[in-house]
């Protein structure tokens, strides 16, 4: 049998080079693409955005205000996982600028460290969502904590000390259950403490020293704190006892009550002579004599029996004209609700009226305007007992329900938002009919009504401001425990923005177009001092909450949103009686 063999023929030999070297080649590309990975892009333009914000220092080696790789090229401080930048830490540097408007989009970052350098102006409203450790101590920052660290979950480690931060400490902290370590050391912050702090059920290192924060210590009671230093501040009343047995408890320059906090008052108890007849009673002493001399025990002498009913029938008249004075006021009230458009419930004497109605007509005939109507009380008297019950007036804003919101804003997108205050964030509607509105979607942890009666109240109230230099109040939503505020859209920015960020719409603000803004803003003052009754305080008057539309008219934003922050004195709440 012949056995058959098949030739294989070698390639010529410069063919078979030029295949090894062709797969030589793309071997090495491929080991750089794996080696060098390319930086997100979102993380890179942040980085830039940082690194100009910051005046371009020389000392972050590497680092461009334009293209780069972090990641690739091992700019200083950067750490990175895959294409993800996941640690900042340029601490300690003599950085100097401010830190960006960009830092939100660093949604892998973990570690954002810029403490030890001179940078300034107010910490960002947006800042990485994702943080787990937050340090910016000692540096030049002003203003207040941003609300954005409410959502920050993951938070364990938040030091801003030795900055120039001021206000009363946000109540932010409702969601930060695993924050571990606060310092919040040598700033400005006044104002009581804020409620949220109960929520920090991993808090074990606290410092509050050298600011200027006022109230009691009750919010840090049954925290597990090992660590606890607010000394150099305004605290008073009683130290709770819980405090007194942490680990470092520092509370020295503060006007506390000599000790801890007392003990709470034992239960009621008999006295030792009744108890001691009951007990008696109890083992068998059935005796007359025994029971004559317990009930005389018991009797009371003639004349105190006398001044008790004295004093009863004397408390009772007292009550009795308390109740009819009340009833003759409310009465009194509700005859100057009826009145005429334009008057308002105001004293009875007549000297005071007539001055009165001559300031409101003063106010008209500038402003050709009249105040929001008093608020109409109908008084019933409940069962029996004299009670007064008051009925308030209907809600005159138009009420959104969630979906419809959602619908218009795209589910609260971040292509939506335009603005963001302390009570929660602003986001441009845009319904099915064209109409565009603003909605401020409030943080329930903000707010000190928490109640959806007091919520609704405060928005009747918002609801009656009319003046055209006051953004009005369009709608509300209270479902599904959301609370939302629906506003006409001034879509020209605002003043703050305007003054010191130059554009081509800064030009228009010419000298005349200020002074314009001026009046229209004292207006609006004037209206919500003078005219409303009781006069509205604002709390909040800045050039950032001077919205401008299109003529460069100006519209005061967020009036009558103090009643719902918190710490509120209720005189603010416009429209009662």
């Amino acid at each position: 049998m012949a056995v058959q063999y098949t030739a294989v023929f070698p390639l010529p030999f410069s063919t078979s080079r030029l295949i090894d070297a062709f797969v030589l080649i793309l071997s090495i590309f491929l080991t750089l693409s794996l080696v060098q990975c390319t930086t997100d892009s979102s993380d890179v333009q942040a980085l830039q955005v940082l690194y100009t914000s910051l005046n371009s220092p020389s000392v972050l080696t590497n680092w461009k205000g334009n293209e780069g790789d972090p990641c690739g090229e091992s700019w200083k401080g950067v750490a990175c996982e895959g294409s993800a930048v996941v640690s900042i830490d340029i601490s300690g540097l003599g950085l100097s600028g401010t830190m960006g408007y960009l830092l939100s989009d660093l949604l892998s970052l973990r570690k954002f460290d810029l403490s030890g350098n001179s940078i300034h102006d107010t910490i960002p409203y947006q800042l990485p969502p994702n943080l787990t450790s937050l340090n910016l101590a000692s540096n030049n920052f002003s203003g207040n904590l941003p609300y954005s660290i409410a959502s920050m979950v993951s938070l364990s480690y938040l030091n801003v000390s030795r900055n120039s931060l001021t206000q009363s400490i946000g109540d932010i902290f409702g969601n930060l259950a695993g924050l571990a370590t606060l310092d919040l050391s040598f700033n400005n912050f006044s104002g009581d403490l804020p409620n949220s702090f109960i929520s920090l059920s991993n808090i074990s290192s606290l410092y509050l020293q050298n600011n200027q924060v006022t109230g009691s210590l009750n919010v840090f009671s049954g925290l597990p704190l090992t660590t606890l230093n607010v000394a150099n501040n305004h605290f008073s009343g009683w130290i709770p006892r819980e405090l007194i047995s942490i680990r470092t408890f520092i509370y020295d320059g503060n006007s506390f009550d000599n000790g801890p906090a007392p003990p709470p008052p034992p239960s009621t108890a008999p006295p030792s002579g009744r108890s001691h007849n009951n007990r008696s009673h109890r083992q068998g002493s059935h005796s007359p004599s025994g029971s004559q001399s317990s009930s005389s025990d018991k009797e009371l002498p003639a004349g105190a029996i006398v001044g008790i009913v004295l004093g009863a029938v004397f408390l009772v008249a007292l009550a009795l004209l308390a109740l009819y004075f009340c009833i003759r006021k409310n009465r009194r009230k509700v005859s100057g609700a009826r009145s005429s458009a334009g008057s308002f419930p105001v004293s009875t004497n007549n000297m005071n009226t007539e001055m009165h109605e001559q300031r409101v007509k003063s106010v008209a005939a500038v402003t050709d305007l009249t105040p929001p109507p008093a608020e109409k009380l109908v008084i019933e008297r409940v069962a029996k007992s004299g009670s007064l019950k008051k009925i308030k007036s209907p809600i005159t804003a138009t009420s959104y329900t969630v979906a419809s919101l959602q619908t218009a804003t795209n589910s609260f997108s971040q292509e939506f938002l335009i603005g963001e205050g302390s009570l929660g964030r602003v986001y441009r509607a845009e319904f099915a009919n064209g109409k565009i509105m603003a909605v401020k979607k409030i943080d329930n942890a903000a707010l000190s009504l928490q109640e959806e009666d007091n919520f609704l109240e405060a928005v009747s109230n918002m609801s009656r401001l009319r003046h055209p230099n006051i953004v009005t109040l369009a709608g509300y939503c209270a479902e599904h425990g959301q609370r939302l505020l629906v506003y006409e859209y001034v879509g020209n920015g605002n003043l703050h923005d305007m003054l010191h960020f130059a554009d081509d719409s800064s030009k228009n603000l010419t000298w005349n177009a200020r002074v314009r803004v001026a009046l229209g803003t004292a207006r609006a003052l004037e209206y919500l001092h003078e005219v409303c009754l009781p006069s509205v305080v604002h709390r909040n008057f800045k050039s950032a909450n001077i919205l401008l539309d299109d003529e460069l008219n100006p519209h005061l934003s967020d009036c009558g949103l103090a009643a719902l922050t918190p710490n509120t004195e209720r005189q603010v709440i416009t429209g009662t009686s």
